[in-house]
C-alpha cells in the first residue's frame, strides 16, 4: 500500500490520516482464567498522510549497534536508502501481539526518513479538522504528550500520534536549532503566526523564533490561523490601521504591527 496522491483543496480545511492499529494482549487475559475471556486488544492510532511516504511489508532487518532506544529495531534497505526501523508498541510501552503479516509505515519529516513497525493499516480517511478534537491533560500525559489529536469514529477511538516528537526523543540530534551563521539580535522586532499540528514542532519553533526576537502566537491548525488573521484584518480595518498586501511579507511592529504566517 502506497502513498495516495490526493491532493486537498485550499480553504477547505481538511486533512488525510492514515488509520492502523497494534494489536495487543487484552487487558482481561492477564487475570482470568477462562479462555473465552482471552484475547486481543486492538488500539488504533493515525498520522497525517502528508508525513508518510508508503506502507509495506516488514523487511529484513539489520541490527544496529549502540541504539538509542530498545524501540530501534534495526535499519533496513529501502531503494538504496537505510532506514531505521521502531517498533511503535516498545515505544508506547505496549506488548505487541505477534501477527502474520506486520505493516510497516515509512515516513519522512523535518528532512528525516524513519519507519515504524505496526500490526496493521486499516484505511485512510479524510475529514475536517474540527472532527479532531485536542487530546485532554489526562490523556496527554499518559501518552507522554505524543499525541496531537483525538478522532472519534462509529465504534472506535483513534489517536493522532506525534511522530515529530517520537523522533526528537530517540535521536534530540534531530531538533530544529537556530542557524548561529545569521545575526538573529536586532532593534527591530516582527510578529510571527505558528500553525501545526505537532505540539513538539509549535513549542520548538515558538521557542527558536522569541529567541531571534519574534513576538510569536501559536495554534494548532490553519483554520484556527485564519480564524485570527481575520480578526486581526476585522480590528485593523476598524481602527484605520493599514495591513501588508500579503500574509508572507515581514514588516517591523512599530510602522503597522503586521502578523507573517509560518508553518
Amino acid at each position: 500500500m502506497s502513498q495516495t496522491n490526493i491532493l486537498l483543496e485550499a480553504g477547505t480545511n481538511e486533512l488525510e490520516i492514515v488509520e492502523f492499529y497494534i494489536d495487543e494482549a487484552s487487558p482481561s487475559s492477564f487475570t482470568s482464567k477462562s479462555p473465552e475471556a482471552s484475547g486481543k486488544y486492538r488500539g488504533y492510532y493515525g498520522v497525517n498522510v502528508a508525513k508518510v511516504l508508503e506502507i509495506i511489508r516488514l523487511p529484513k532487518i539489520t541490527g544496529m549497534p549502540e541504539v538509542s532506544h530498545p524501540s530501534v529495531m534495526g535499519a533496513f534497505n529501502l531503494r538504496n536508502h537505510i532506514i531505521p526501523l521502531v517498533d511503535l508498541s516498545i515505544w508506547l510501552d505496549k506488548q505487541r501481539e505477534p501477527s502474520d503479516s506486520p505493516k510497516v509505515i515509512v515516513t519522512e519529516f523535518n528532512n528525516v526518513t524513519t519507519s515504524f513497525l505496526v500490526s496493521g493499516v486499516t484505511r485512510i480517511h479524510r475529514m475536517s479538522w474540527e472532527a479532531v478534537e485536542p487530546p485532554n491533560r489526562y490523556v496527554s500525559k499518559m501518552s507522554g504528550d505524543s499525541i496531537t489529536g483525538v478522532v472519534k469514529l462509529e465504534d472506535r477511538i483513534v489517536f493522532l500520534l506525534d511522530l515529530e516528537k517520537i523522533v526528537a526523543d530517540l535521536n534530540p540530534n534531530l531538533g530544529l536549532r537556530l542557524d548561529m551563521s545569521i545575526e538573529w539580535h536586532s532593534a527591530t522586532r516582527y510578529r510571527a503566526l505558528v500553525a501545526d499540528d505537532s505540539v513538539l514542532v509549535r513549542e520548538m519553533l515558538k521557542d527558536l523564533l522569541q529567541k531571534a526576537g519574534f513576538d510569536v502566537t501559536a495554534v494548532q491548525n490553519g483554520r484556527e490561523a485564519w480564524e485570527l488573521l481575520l480578526q486581526i484584518k476585522e480590528k485593523a480595518e476598524t481602527e484605520n490601521v493599514p495591513l501588508p498586501t500579503t500574509s508572507r511579507s515581514w514588516w517591523p511592529i512599530s510602522k503597522c504591527r503586521p502578523w507573517t504566517a509560518t508553518t
